[in-house]
């Protein structure tokens, strides 16, 4: 399951998985019951994927947030999304000591952590991006001289245009 896939859907409760595009949304899943609906565009669908949560220096994205909750508590159950506003705020301060008070609500929190446990239910274990981890192996190859899939070494390149320099 890949976080991007996993929409919220405004006046539905949940989280949902896309499962499908069509010409007027999406059909999407739900992550708790199983039932299958279709999504107007009509509807506010946010990914996971593309929300931040504000911080004093800079916006961090909503899947690293869920990656040091995940790591606090194991990949387990975190604290539960009814716990009090004190509770609440003291566990996302130590999740993420440099939120925004004035621009994270307590909503946006209860929110937070009501998803992460719904994913956590589900086994979902990784929240870094499959992009992110591709461009650190093929950086880490190009940097031990190994070629990767597709990839010509600059040698092949200029054999490959003086063959076609020959041609034309």
């Amino acid at each position: 399951m890949d976080i991007n896939k996993i929409l919220s859907i405004g006046g539905r409760p949940g989280l949902w998985e896309m499962k499908a595009q069509t010409r007027g949304g999406v059909l999407a899943e739900s992550l708790i019951d199983g039932k299958k609906i279709p999504v107007n565009v009509k509807n506010n669908i946010s990914m996971l994927g593309e929300i931040s949560i504000y911080t004093y220096a800079e916006e961090v994205p909503l899947r690293e947030i869920f990656q040091k909750i995940g790591e606090k508590e194991n990949f387990g159950k975190a604290i539960d999304h009814k716990s009090s506003k004190t509770d609440l705020i003291e566990y996302f301060r130590a999740i993420l000591p440099e939120f925004d008070e004035d621009r994270v609500y307590q909503s946006d929190i209860k929110k937070i952590i009501q998803w992460y446990n719904i994913l956590a239910e589900k086994g979902f274990t990784t929240f870094v991006e499959a992009e992110e981890e591709s461009t650190e192996n093929s950086t880490e190859e190009k940097e031990k001289g190994e070629k990767t899939e597709g990839e010509e070494t600059k040698a092949e390149k200029t054999e490959g245009e003086k063959t076609s320099k020959k041609y034309q």
